[in-house]
């Protein structure tokens, strides 16, 4: 992995490596499972972030922040999915600042991001699959807006701070135009949560607005035009948990050739059996040229490149094949102690299989590259 970094990235990589791995191994997560954690990941360990300064590597220097980019941020993600850290990083301190950055809300939100103290939701889903069909009608109303209408799989959406609203101000639900982004406070009067367990013992809420009133200042860029920044936000978003993918399948890997130098059959390691070496070399291949495609795609999110789209479902589908591969094969070659819960393997399947569907699976972005070609 250090031919991929400069030297400043790989002292956070190392930084990030020694405090993630500490502060919030797999044993940090079967304890907020065990213990059916209402929050769903810990408020002081979020706060532990914002003195590492993780919380401002995206926010810029002249917010306070540390003004880094998305090849920085994927490497602390990279670590949240290596140890399961169940963490409001990636849906707070990459995509809400993505989306916040050119906000005047931003001088509202960041400091607390910052601090460790505020927490953001995306209320962007509105059907069981990812899609970018946005029905929530957000209907003015004297100097504001009311939204109407319900969200899906909004991850933290029930104890955040911030909601980040896709509403429809005009328009069809599948017209890209006619799109607005809102800054909706927790306390908005009309907001309901509803939280589920989802297959990772995280929590994702159907959040409902029933004539939720927000005034002009809460419209995150322009009116009908936030489509714009939506994009933005979900290309961070689909960059960073493909990040994250490539750590929980790191970590599954490393976790499988562990159990293959430890484990005996016939009196020998089980990874001396040449079968399970081209297995894992394969595993091994796979995971390096995902690797290769997300640092594409979070250097060209920081250049601003025009083809940063493209690489960016390349990268989340690719990250998520190659996830899925490496917690399918962990399990498999772990054998039958793979499949209980006293082993951590599962629980790379599982977190896999969230963050596969989280921002678009890999036949979404396999669809979306289609169709910007032509077919």
């Amino acid at each position: 992995m250090p031919l991929y970094l400069n030297e400043e990235q790989t002292m956070l990589r190392d930084a990030a490596q020694q405090f993630v791995g500490e502060a919030a191994p797999v044993s940090h997560m079967r304890a907020l499972r065990d213990a059916n954690d209402a929050t769903g990941f810990s408020r002081d360990l979020w706060k532990q972030f914002a003195e590492m300064g993780f919380t401002g590597i995206l926010i810029p220097e002249s917010d306070g922040g540390l003004g880094l980019g998305h090849v920085e941020a994927g490497v602390v993600l990279e670590e949240i999915g290596r140890n399961l850290s169940p963490s409001p990083f990636l849906t707070t301190a990459v995509t809400a600042v993505e989306a916040l950055k050119g906000s005047a809300q931003r001088e509202r939100w960041f400091p607390g991001i910052l601090a460790g103290e505020a927490v953001a939701a995306l209320a962007i889903d509105e059907k069981a699959k990812h899609g970018s069909a946005v029905g929530l009608k957000a209907e003015r109303s004297g100097n504001g807006f009311r939204l109407s209408g319900v969200k899906q799989f909004v991850t933290h959406g029930h104890i955040a701070d911030l909601l980040i609203v896709a509403a429809r101000t005009a328009g069809a639900p599948d017209d890209d135009a006619g799109v607005t982004l809102f800054a909706v406070p927790k306390d908005a009067v009309g907001v309901t949560a509803d939280p589920q367990r989802l297959a990772d013992s995280s929590l994702a809420a159907r959040i409902a607005f029933d004539s939720v009133a927000v005034d002009a200042d809460a419209v995150i860029g322009e009116v009908d035009g936030g489509r714009t920044v939506l994009d933005a936000l979900l290309a961070a978003g689909r960059t960073g948990a493909a990040a994250e993918s490539l750590g929980v399948a790191g970590g599954a890997m490393d976790m499988t050739v562990r159990y293959l130098k430890e484990r005996k059959q016939f009196g020998v390691p089980i990874g001396s059996f040449q079968a399970l070496q081209h297995r894992a070399a394969h595993l091994y291949a796979e995971l390096e040229v995902a690797r290769a495609a997300v640092l594409k795609a979070q250097q060209l999110l920081d250049a601003g490149d025009a083809k940063a789209g493209e690489a960016v479902s390349v990268a989340k589908a690719m990250a998520g094949l190659a996830s899925t591969l490496a917690v399918q094969e962990g399990v498999q070659m772990h054998g039958g102690i793979g499949m209980t819960d006293e082993f951590d393997i599962g629980f790379y399947m599982k977190r896999g299989r969230v963050l596969a569907e989280m921002f678009g699976d890999a036949n979404f972005h396999a669809n979306a590259l289609a169709e910007a070609s032509g077919y």
